[in-house]
């Protein structure tokens, strides 16, 4: 059946903003640490404290791989260490760092064949939006290749369905098919077979002019 990709909006886990969706990803993932991923945010701090975070409220252990930069990503141990837990979870940030990090390095091949063999790959608010298929850039608004671990669909975190416009014009690039829109706080869980669950406030766009459809409680396919 394979394993999940998990979306997360955005939201500060150390309030609890992001409990109920973190909550939903867990039921669907195996014994073991999580191994988060720093790239996108670079800092050593994070990781610490997403720790503590999910020690305090969930019971789960943390094993956070090392992956600052485009070198980290490239070594083997990297990969193998994230691949040995059931889930991987990548931190925001901004997204052109994680891919700068991860696209087409061995450590960003592991996530993918995580879900592929049954494991999670989780991502919150930049680092969500890096696993589609487009990402806009922080350099001068240019639209990035991301991670395609949801290929052609491009992904808005911290979404607001009233202004939509950064959606839409993602939808209007090459190879994207649609576009996602997560709130703060909601959840995108999509199965490798296609099936998908959602958790709060997520909107599907099949195209740049079209209506914004919620994606409520769960279907069979996307």
């Amino acid at each position: 059946m394979g394993g999940w990709l998990a979306l997360i909006g955005g939201g500060e886990v150390s309030l609890g903003e992001t409990a109920e969706a973190d909550r939903g990803w867990l039921e669907q993932c195996g014994e073991g640490p999580v191994g988060f991923v720093p790239a996108a945010s670079g800092s050593i701090d994070y990781g610490r404290h997403f720790a503590a975070y999910l020690e305090e409220t969930f019971g789960r252990a943390v094993e956070v791989i090392p992956i600052y930069r485009e070198g980290d990503g490239r070594r083997a141990r990297n990969a193998e260490r994230s691949a040995a837990c059931p889930a991987g979870y990548l931190g925001g940030g901004v997204a052109d760092q994680l891919l700068d990090a991860l696209a087409g390095a061995p450590a960003g091949e592991a996530l993918a064949e995580k879900i592929r063999a049954g494991g999670v790959v989780v991502a919150i608010a930049a680092a969500a939006q890096a696993c589609g298929a487009a990402v806009r850039s922080i350099s001068g608004g240019r639209v990035l290749a991301g991670l395609g671990l949801l290929p052609g669909v491009a992904i808005e975190t911290n979404f607001d369905p009233a202004h939509d416009r950064r959606l839409r014009q993602l939808v209007a690039h090459p190879g994207v098919e649609r576009g996602i829109g997560i709130a703060a706080g909601a959840l995108l869980l999509v199965g490798a077979d296609g099936r998908f669950e959602s958790q709060g406030d997520v909107f599907a766009l099949a195209g740049p002019e079209a209506d914004l459809v919620p994606l409520v409680g769960e279907a069979e396919r996307t």
